[in-house]
């Protein structure tokens, strides 16, 4: 029955705005570990997405997302600028809130995945060829995926492809990206023979509680009603969060010693993202082993992985959210279950190997599509104005090279 909700309508409302509440956290979570030359230009690229991405949003982002299908490859723009896009609700997505809400709730998902970007080329990128390239990449990888995945008559969810909240369409796709840009932008000046020390710890934990506390909107949000299902993974999500944190603690003060509070934000990060795409799909017990896996495989990746491939992920968005969303869409293949939710699908472990197969096929297909068009998009942004600031600029840092302001002053 389609009829408006107004508790459904105003738990959304609440949940966009946690989502939104998220760049800052994200702002903060990166400008904390970069040098204090550095902070502005960090949190400005985040911050500069809400603008940028949402004006996209408005104009091609919603319409090519989700929009009338075109043969499960793209939304037709029919609803260009909002057109049609008003208080009633549209069955396809959710019958108990208007499409509006909806609307922008998913125009929150599109700020932030960009922004995720930005990690992996901190200190080093200039902020014009960032613009360029988020706004291209949101158009022609973004864009694409969500509609693959989420959109009414997308072709892998027509497979039967699960992602609650975005394993596959945030998480891997900025993942992906990220390597791309680790090895088109290059390696920052000094890479491997000093010490990159993040400048503020404490605006990095203060992110990481603005993330986790947006989280619930994130995931539970994406029940798209206030109901059981948005229960389990309000529940999930924090489970798996704090699973991710012990268990990155705990390895690390195992592996080198000392537990480090860097350590703890990103094991929650880490857990939090992991859970992401199975969060209304699996039960607490199963969020918990999510959570306790992305902890030590995120925290391998990060430490012992990225040095022997040498790459410079500055803020360790592929080791972390990358292969967050690999994990997650993988854990979700086992461990789904209809007994949590009967509009999901039973996983290996539920005894249905085939969920587990087409979401493995998913991942493939997310990664090389958001790593392959990403690498061409910094390659030709690089030919046409360059991608990287000076050495002179880098040396003096983003904050006054780029936008001629400081953090700090003396």
């Amino acid at each position: 029955m389609i009829q408006i909700q107004a508790g459904d309508t105003a738990f959304m409302l609440l949940a966009a705005a946690l989502v939104l509440l998220m760049v800052p956290g994200l702002a903060l979570f990166y400008g904390g570990m970069v040098r204090s030359k550095n902070v502005l230009g960090t949190i400005m690229q985040s911050f500069i997405m809400i603008s940028l991405v949402s004006m996209e949003w408005v104009y091609l982002g919603y319409s090519m997302s989700f929009g009338p299908d075109l043969k499960g490859i793209i939304g037709s723009l029919a609803w260009c600028g909002l057109s049609g896009v008003g208080a009633a609700p549209n069955p396809d997505y959710a019958s108990t809130i208007p499409q509006a809400v909806f609307m922008i709730y998913q125009c929150m998902f599109a700020v932030i995945t960009p922004a995720l970007i930005s990690g992996a080329f901190a200190e080093r990128m200039r902020f014009k060829a960032f613009l360029i390239f988020s706004l291209l990449w949101a158009v022609l990888v973004y864009n694409p995926i969500c509609h693959w995945v989420w959109g009414a008559g997308g072709w892998l969810k027509s497979m039967g492809v699960l992602d609650f909240a975005g394993g596959l369409v945030v998480h891997l796709s900025s993942g992906a990206a990220a390597l791309a840009a680790a090895i088109a932008v290059g390696r920052r000046k000094g890479y491997g023979r000093q010490e990159f020390m993040p400048h503020n710890l404490p605006m990095t934990l203060m992110g990481t509680g603005l993330l986790w506390f947006g989280w619930f909107g994130f995931n539970a949000g994406s029940a798209l009603a206030a109901n059981g299902i948005a229960a389990a993974a309000f529940v999930s999500t924090h489970l798996a969060g704090m699973a991710g944190m012990a268990m990155w603690v705990i390895t690390e003060w195992t592996h080198r010693g000392k537990p480090t509070t860097l350590g703890a934000a990103s094991g929650a990060i880490a857990g939090l993202a992991t859970v992401t795409p199975a969060a209304g799909f699996v039960s607490p017990n199963s969020a918990i082993i999510i959570g306790l896996v992305a902890g030590i495989s995120c925290y391998f990746a990060v430490v012992a992985i990225k040095p022997r491939l040498g790459y410079d992920d500055s803020l360790d968005v592929v080791g972390v959210h990358g292969l967050g969303g690999i994990i997650g869409t993988f854990c979700l293949g086992l461990f789904a279950s209809k007994a949590v939710n009967p509009s999901g699908a039973n996983g290996l472990l539920a005894g249905n190997p085939g969920f587990l197969a087409t979401q493995v096929f998913a991942i493939f297909i997310v990664a090389a599509y958001a790593f392959i068009i990403s690498f061409i998009l910094f390659k030709v942004i690089d030919c046409l104005i360059g991608l990287r600031v000076s050495e002179g600029a880098e040396i003096e840092g983003l904050d006054l090279s780029e936008h001629s302001e400081a953090a700090y002053s003396n």
